[in-house]
């Protein structure tokens, strides 16, 4: 398996007068697909922190799997295509502690998997398959919102972007599903809230987020919103699932048919989702990232484009001061899908314009949307 590189360094600058000399950190990043070698200098203070390992290349899903490895070179391209420079900064996240991993799944099920990973692995449900790296990928994953947090906490940068593989979202509490091991957003929501943060989570993947769901559910501290593709594997997340003891209200679905486009998102999140938001008041935002609702992706029906990703971006980064606001990349399968989609996404972060693909069409399915409203309704009236 050919893998990105990522090797940190320091180089002196100004080398011809003492007083002038600086040493500048640097990250070097080989991508053996493309035959590129890039210098990236580490640089303090910048707008958006960018989460990524060597290892995540390693994690093998299975021959032909659509969660393969060039999914990381497509976003690493977008980056480029961004032309971002110095707005951002690269750093290898570390694992997550396996105290805060068993918060958030079973005890059971996570040395399940780590035995079963470091045994050779294999598969896990007709989907989800794994190799030995695969356990070092999961928890780095994991533990990579864990660093942007501590990082943001610090005032590094204003958002953080992180490139994960496994992905994570369809992990429930006891068992892995549709690709995903560990779920890494739940892990930096759950660190989050036990220090007494409220934390939103929107999921913009096409297939609902059901692991994060799951987590969550009964949670008053975590307010869940999910846009995605229904009927769709795994064929939760119906408007009438709403959470339920404390948590009853703090879950939003948004079961949206194929070719929905940018308008119908405007009109739940105008109509449905933010008068949610600004009752709970979030004090961090963490976006699943799920690519794969752009309209050629391969696995999916909807109908948005890159450039209504920056939608998401504007809505969502307002609701809440900078240093609190983490994506996650989830889906997205179609790699020049993926590539623009990232480079859109990044652009939107640090507030710069790219612009390779028009909005998808304004026009709103509001039949749709007061269906929604009144199975919602219905739900929280039981």
């Amino acid at each position: 398996m050919r893998c990105i590189s990522l090797h940190l360094g320091e180089r002196v600058h100004g080398a011809n007068s003492a007083k002038c000399s600086s040493t500048l950190r640097y990250l070097e990043i080989v991508n053996p697909i493309h035959n590129r070698r890039l210098i990236v200098p580490i640089l303090e203070g910048v707008g958006l922190i960018f989460g990524m390992h060597q290892k995540f290349h390693e994690h093998d899903a299975g021959t032909s799997h659509p969660e393969r490895p060039e999914r990381l070179s497509a976003v690493l391209s977008g980056i480029g295509e961004a032309h971002l420079g110095e707005a951002v900064e690269f750093f290898a996240p570390t694992p997550a502690p396996i105290d805060i991993l068993y918060r958030v799944h079973d005890k059971a099920y996570v040395d399940a998997l780590r035995r079963f990973c470091l045994m050779g692995g294999g598969r896990l449900d007709p989907d989800t398959s794994v190799s030995e790296a695969s356990w070092d990928a999961a928890i780095l994953a994991a533990g990579s919102g864990l660093d942007a947090i501590a990082r943001l906490d610090r005032g590094e940068a204003e958002s953080a972007f992180l490139a994960v593989r496994p992905p994570g979202h369809h992990a429930v509490i006891d068992r892995a599903m549709g690709f995903c091991l560990i779920n890494n957003v739940a892990v930096a929501a759950r660190a989050l809230a036990d220090r007494g943060e409220r934390v939103l989570i929107v999921d913009f993947d096409a297939h609902h987020g059901n692991g994060t769901q799951d987590i969550f559910y009964s949670d008053p501290s975590v307010l869940y919103a999910s846009f995605h593709q229904y009927p769709l594997y795994p064929g939760t997340g119906r408007a009438s699932e709403v959470g339920k003891g404390e948590g009853l209200g703090r879950t939003i679905n948004i079961p949206l048919p194929a070719g929905s486009t940018i308008g119908t998102y405007r009109a739940a999140i105008d109509q449905i989702i933010s008068p949610e938001v600004e009752l709970f008041s979030p004090t961090w935002v963490l976006i699943s990232a799920g690519f794969d609702s752009h309209y050629i992706d391969p696995l999916t029906d909807l109908g948005l484009t890159s450039f209504d990703y920056r939608i998401f971006i504007d809505w969502l980064f307002s609701l809440v001061p900078t240093g609190k606001r983490i994506v996650f990349l989830e889906g997205g399968y179609d790699l020049d899908a993926l590539r623009v989609s990232t480079a859109e996404t990044l652009a939107a972060m640090v507030g710069e314009g790219f612009g390779f693909e028009k909005s998808s069409s304004e026009e709103a399915d509001l039949k749709t949307i007061e269906a929604i409203r009144t199975a919602r309704a219905r739900s929280l009236e039981l």
